[in-house]
């Protein structure tokens, strides 16, 4: 059988916003852009995170101090 991507069914609308706890490389390090931004994201809220966490770690965190931060749109 040949490699294959994507599903025999269709994705549900909004398919491409997936949990980060359902990330096939959720496990892996954080990529070195996510470490960039997060540390800048980070050093803005006055908060320190661990740097040996995971790439599903690291979005969640991002989203989270993405609701707080002035640099981007919709946040208080």
């Amino acid at each position: 059988m040949a490699d294959t991507l994507g599903s025999p069914s269709s994705e549900p609308e909004g398919g491409f916003e997936r949990d980060p706890s359902d990330w096939v490389t959720g496990d892996e390090p954080m990529t070195g852009a996510q470490r960039s931004y997060l540390d800048t994201l980070a050093r803005e809220a006055g908060e320190e995170i661990p740097a040996d966490i995971t790439k599903a770690e690291a979005s969640e965190h991002i989203d989270r101090l993405q609701s707080k931060s002035k640099r981007v749109d919709g946040a208080s």
